[in-house]
């Protein structure tokens, strides 16, 4: 597992807050501080580097944490 970023970080406590979500579903909850297109370009890099997990059935992708809360906490402390 890769180390993510203070603002991967970010999308991971509201993934794990709030389950599998949209991009907007996410962006809502970063609030104004996240740009839209940030949120996605991140969400994009996070998918590559295998930190989420993109469900691309429906018309809106679903990305989920890759990892649990506690298994991340683990590798960050180590």
């Amino acid at each position: 597992m890769l180390k993510p970023t203070d603002a991967e970080l970010g999308i991971l406590n509201v993934l794990w807050k709030l389950g599998p979500s949209t991009v907007r579903d996410v962006h809502a909850a970063l609030g104004e501080s996240t740009g839209y297109t940030t949120t996605l370009k991140l969400l994009q890099n996070m998918t590559e580097k295998n930190l989420v997990v993109r469900d691309e059935g429906q018309r809106a992708h679903i990305y989920q944490a890759a990892y649990s809360q506690t298994d991340t906490q683990q590798h960050l402390v180590k």
